[in-house]
């Protein structure tokens, strides 16, 4: 038969020296654990921003180049030979540069 009134394991509330020692040591990871994981998001932001950064370049160069091309159509539509057809032309790729 068991005993009655004998509780076994460790008693609440009373820690070892041990037991302290790897509670700090547990936090410290925890805290390391917290710093890098700031820093690798401050770097996945900071990626993303240049990503975006890049992406907005790329409409505003794509925005002026469709700008000039409706400019080239109209003219075309209006009989009237675009002044730098040339250059249209080797953008586009049917004019090989020399």
């Amino acid at each position: 038969s068991r005993k009655e009134c004998g509780k076994r394991g460790r008693k609440p509330g009373r820690k070892t020296s041990t037991e302290k020692l790897d509670i700090k040591a547990k936090l410290e990871r925890s805290r390391q654990s917290a710093r890098e994981c700031r820093a690798r998001k401050k770097l996945r932001y900071q990626y993303l921003e240049e990503l975006v950064a890049d992406r907005e370049k790329a409409v505003v160069a794509l925005r002026a180049e469709l700008e000039r091309l409706i400019q080239w159509n109209r003219q075309l539509n209006e009989n009237v030979i675009p002044n730098n057809n040339d250059q249209l032309l080797q953008d586009i790729g049917i004019l090989k540069q020399e």
